[in-house]
C-alpha cells in the first residue's frame, strides 16, 4: 500500500510519455511555423519581391533578439527561477504573437497600407547594430519583409525558449530513464513539421489556382493555436507532478546570476556548445533554401494542370503515405514479435517508396525535400536505445559530422553535374537518398548531445545551461541564412530567376562547418577520455 502511495505521474511509462508527447507536438507546430516559407522562396520573389539577400535576413532575423538582446539567457534565467510549467505556457504565447504579426506582414492587407509606408521609410538605418554589420534590416528590404522580420523575432523568443524548456522538462521525467530515447523521440516528431511543412505551405499558397503566400503563414498560426493548447495541458500535468513529488522548482535551491560561471568553466560543456553550433548552422540555414537548391539543381517538367499529380487530393495522399513511414519505422523498434516486427518493416520501407515514387511523379522539389526527417524517425530510437544502454555519445557526434559533409558536398558536386541534373530518375535519387542520410546524420544530435548536458553540469543549472547552448547555437542560426542569402546574390549576378541560381558556394561553406565540428567531436573525445566527463557511458546504470 505504501508503495502505491510512492507511485508518481512519471513512474507510469504511458503518462510520462503522454508528457512527451505533448511537449512534442507543441514543437511539432513550432518546426512548420519555423519553415514556412522555406518552400516557396521562389513566390515570395515573384509575389512580394523579396531577393535571396531580403530572404535570408528575415530568416535570420528569428534567432536577433535571442542572440543581440541575449533573451535566451534570460529565458534560462526564467526557466530555472519559474519551472517548466509556466515557461511552457509562455513561449506559446510568445510564439503565437509573432506568428500573427508575421501573418499579417505577409498578407495582401498589409500592402498599401499607412503601416507599409511607414516600415518603408523607416528603419533602414540601425544605430550600433548596422555599424557592427549586424542590422536586421537594411535600406532597400521590402516593408513586407522588415515587419516579417519583426515578428519572426518574436517567434523566435519563444520557439528557442520552448526548446530549452522541452530539454528541462524531458530531464525532469526521464532522468535515471529512456532520457536519450525520449529526447531523440522528441525531436523526430518535431522534425516531421519539416515535412509536414515542406508539403502543405505550397499547397495553401496555390490552393485554387489562385497563389496567396499568406494562407501559408496562416496555417501555421492556426498549428501554433494547438501548440499553445498542448502546452496547457502540459502545465497540469506537471503541476500535478510537482505535487506528487513535493518539489518545487521555483523555490527550492533558487538560481543565482553566479552560477552560470559554474556552466562556463566546464571545458565539456564550451566543446559541446561549439559542436552544437557548428552542427546545426549547417542544418537549419540549409533547411530554409533547400527546396530551391532542388529546384535549381535538379530538372523538373511543369505538369498539367488537369494532371492527377497535379491535383489537391494527391498532396493529401502523400502526406498520409509520409506518416504511415514515420509510424511504421518508430514502431519497427519496440516489437517485440519478429515476424510483426519485420513485416512492420516492410511495410515502412514499401510506404517510403511510394512516397518518393510520387514526389517524383509530382515533380515537386518540396515534396522531395519532406523526406528529409523520415530515416531519423527510424534510427532515433535505436540510437537514443544505444546511448541509453551502451554510450558513446561523443562518438556519434563525430559519425554525424562525417555524414554531414558527404551530404553537403553531394549536394554541392554531385547533383548539379550533367550526369545526373540532366536525368530526371538519377538526379532525383540522389537527391533522395542524400537528403535522407543529411536527416539521419542530424537524428545523431539530439540522442547523443542533449542527454550529455546533465552529465557536465549541477542539475539546478540545467536550464541556464541548455539557455546558454541555444544562445551560441542562434549565433549560428542567425548568422547563415544571411550570409547563405548574400553569398547567393554575390554568387549569381544578374540572375532574376529564382530557379536558375548556383548553390554551390554556399554548400561548401556548409560542408566547411561539418569539418570544424568533425575536429571539435573528436577533440571532445579526447576531453572525455581524459577527464573522465562520461559521454561516453550509458544513462541507464
Amino acid at each position: 500500500m505504501t508503495e502505491q502511495i510512492k507511485k508518481t505521474l512519471r513512474d507510469s511509462a504511458a503518462l510520462r510519455w503522454t508528457a512527451l508527447l505533448l511537449l512534442a507536438l507543441a514543437m511539432f507546430c513550432a518546426y512548420i511555423f519555423m519553415d514556412i516559407l522555406s518552400p516557396i522562396k521562389d513566390l515570395m520573389l515573384s509575389e512580394r519581391g523579396w531577393s535571396s539577400t531580403a530572404f535570408g535576413t528575415m530568416q535570420g532575423a528569428e534567432t536577433f533578439l535571442n542572440v543581440f538582446v541575449f533573451f535566451l539567457i534570460f529565458a534560462g534565467i526564467i526557466l530555472d527561477k519559474m519551472g517548466v510549467r509556466f515557461t511552457a505556457v509562455l513561449s506559446g504565447v510568445v510564439m503565437l504573437v509573432g506568428a500573427v504579426i508575421k501573418y499579417y506582414a505577409i498578407s495582401e492587407n498589409f500592402m498599401g497600407s499607412g503601416l507599409e509606408a511607414w516600415f518603408t521609410n523607416n528603419l533602414n538605418h540601425i544605430p550600433v547594430f548596422e555599424q557592427l554589420g549586424v542590422s536586421p534590416f537594411y535600406e532597400g528590404m521590402p516593408a513586407s519583409a522588415k515587419l516579417a522580420a519583426c515578428g519572426f523575432m518574436i517567434f523566435g523568443c519563444g520557439a528557442e525558449m520552448g526548446g530549452i524548456t522541452v530539454s528541462r522538462g524531458i530531464v525532469k521525467w526521464f532522468k535515471g530513464r529512456e532520457m536519450a530515447l525520449a529526447m531523440g523521440s522528441e525531436m523526430a516528431l518535431a522534425r516531421l513539421g519539416v515535412a509536414t511543412c515542406m508539403i502543405f505551405s505550397p499547397f495553401f499558397a496555390k490552393l485554387g489556382g489562385h497563389i496567396d503566400v499568406s494562407r501559408s503563414v496562416a496555417f501555421g498560426v492556426v498549428l501554433l493555436c494547438i501548440a499553445l493548447i498542448m502546452l496547457v495541458v502540459y502545465f497540469f500535468m506537471d503541476k500535478k507532478l510537482d505535487s506528487q513529488t513535493g518539489e518545487a522548482e521555483e523555490k527550492d535551491d533558487p538560481f543565482k546570476i553566479s552560477d552560470i560561471g559554474q556552466i562556463l568553466t566546464s571545458s565539456g560543456f564550451w566543446l559541446v556548445s561549439l559542436l552544437c553550433v557548428l552542427y546545426y548552422s549547417a542544418i537549419f540555414p540549409f533547411q530554409k533554401y533547400a527546396v530551391n537548391m532542388l529546384q535549381c539543381n535538379l530538372t523538373f517538367t511543369e505538369l498539367p494542370a488537369d494532371s492527377f499529380w497535379n491535383s489537391t487530393s494527391v498532396t493529401i495522399i502523400q502526406y498520409v503515405i509520409m506518416l504511415i513511414v514515420a509510424v511504421t519505422a518508430f514502431m519497427f523498434n519496440f516489437m517485440k514479435n519478429k515476424a510483426t516486427k519485420y513485416s512492420i518493416l516492410c511495410l515502412s520501407v514499401l510506404a517510403l517508396v511510394t512516397y518518393c515514387y510520387m514526389g517524383y511523379m509530382r515533380q515537386s522539389a518540396e515534396s522531395i525535400f519532406a523526406v528529409f526527417p523520415l530515416l531519423a524517425v527510424g534510427i532515433t530510437p535505436i540510437l537514443g536505445n544505444y546511448v541509453d544502454h551502451k554510450g558513446k555519445a561523443a562518438s556519434m557526434l563525430v559519425l554525424g559530422s562525417l555524414l554531414l559533409i558527404a551530404c553537403h558536398l553531394t549536394f554541392a558536386f554531385v547533383l548539379p553535374a550533367p550526369a545526373f541534373k540532366g536525368s530526371q530518375i538519377g538526379g532525383v535519387i540522389v537527391a533522395y537518398l542524400t537528403i535522407l542520410v543529411l536527416g539521419a546524420s542530424f537524428s545523431l544530435v539530439p540522442a547523443s548531445l542533449w542527454p550529455s548536458v546533465p552529465k557536465l553540469v549541477d542539475a539546478k543549472v540545467i536550464g541556464s545551461a541548455y539557455a546558454l547552448i541555444f544562445w551560441i547555437q542562434n549565433i549560428g542560426l542567425w548568422l547563415f541564412p544571411l550570409l547563405i542569402g548574400k553569398v547567393l546574390d554575390k554568387t549569381n549576378p544578374g540572375v532574376t530567376d529564382a530557379t536558375q541560381l548556383n548553390y554551390t558556394a554556399p554548400l561548401i561553406m556548409l560542408a566547411s562547418l561539418g569539418v570544424a565540428a568533425l575536429i571539435i567531436g573528436l577533440i571532445l573525445k579526447a576531453v572525455d577520455k581524459k577527464k573522465k566527463l562520461g559521454l561516453e557511458e550509458p544513462n541507464i546504470k
